[in-house]
């Protein structure tokens, strides 16, 4: 068995441990695994994501004047590209809630410049339906001045807010945002809190209004030890995965069977879902717990997917 994601573990099991472990954990991945780094392989998934998401927004919505609905995203991170897109692409204002202050102006400029790398190679448009011009002449304006910009005015430029709160219990009145997002979100909530999370998402959903939620059920340390398979964390018993896990980025390996049922015990729609299949033949690689048995191959082999909700 590899050594590399076990190195990695332990590593960040010990940071939790110490006084302001994230930033710790930050200065890590920065500068000893890279896991935050905007690379063009990373920018690729999460405006992917965005495209996704407003694909279903549209879907539901069709048009809607321009910067009108109230959205509500969950999982801040480093870099706004989710918030950047809804604001190109003119759907609404952002409130993204986290637990942690992730977001720094650098992350900021970042995203701006890498979007600006993407439309100079022509590749930007094409994920963002309804791109407008006057937005992104906006963006650049913000790069060509960077110097008179804080984190703060650039939020303000987007028309992003960022919350930290838990998201249990959100100060917002009932029916108070239109659509409700996530990605690479759901996966680093354990089960209990989740819930709850999900149960406050259906309080401040609008009649009529859309869920979309994207979640990797891969095992995330193989994203960065490509020695082992998505589903090595599999292969370990609840107890055991608790003195592997970390609390600052756990994963609760929840499969997509899971989630559905914690959708159906909370009375959530699922209007559509888009799974990918997996690997029957990696997973077959890996010597599953019994305490998977109930699970079918099939069930145990989705790696990731889509839940769309209409509420």
């Amino acid at each position: 068995m590899s050594v590399k994601w076990i190195a990695k573990a332990v590593v960040q099991k010990a940071i939790s441990f110490l006084p302001n472990p994230e930033s710790v954990n930050l200065l890590f991945q920065r500068y000893v695994t890279k896991g935050v780094e905007l690379s063009d392989e990373h920018f690729g998934f999460k405006i992917a994501h965005a495209r996704d998401h407003i694909n279903y927004f549209r879907e539901h919505f069709g048009e809607v004047p321009a910067g009108t609905a109230n959205i509500l995203e969950l999982g801040t991170g480093w870099y706004p590209i989710i918030p950047m897109s809804f604001y190109l692409t003119g759907l609404g204002s952002v409130t993204s809630v986290d637990i942690q202050d992730w977001l720094a102006k650098e992350g900021q400029l970042t995203t701006i410049r890498k979007m600006k790398a993407w439309d100079e190679a022509g590749k930007l448009r094409a994920y963002l339906p309804g791109f407008r011009e006057d937005r992104w002449a906006s963006l650049l304006q913000i790069l060509a001045d960077e110097g008179q910009h804080d984190r703060q005015s650039i939020n303000e430029s987007i028309g992003l807010t960022v919350l930290l709160e838990d998201a249990r219990k959100l100060p917002f009145t009932d029916g108070n945002f239109d659509f409700i997002c996530s990605n690479n979100t759901f996966e680093h909530v354990h089960a209990d809190v989740l819930k709850g999370i999900l149960r406050e998402f259906k309080r401040l959903t609008k009649k009529g209004g859309l869920m979309s939620h994207f979640i990797d059920l891969s095992d995330h340390f193989a994203h960065f030890d490509h020695s082992i398979t998505i589903y090595n964390f599999l292969r370990f018993s609840r107890k055991q995965w608790k003195l592997i896990d970390n609390n600052i980025q756990p994963q609760n390996r929840l499969r997509w069977k899971d989630y559905e049922a914690m959708y159906r015990e909370l009375d959530i729609p699922i209007s559509k879902t888009d799974v990918r299949q997996g690997d029957l033949e990696l997973l077959a690689s890996v010597p599953v717990h019994t305490e998977y048995a109930a699970y079918t191959p099939e069930e145990l082999a989705i790696s990731h997917g889509y839940v769309v909700s209409e509420v």
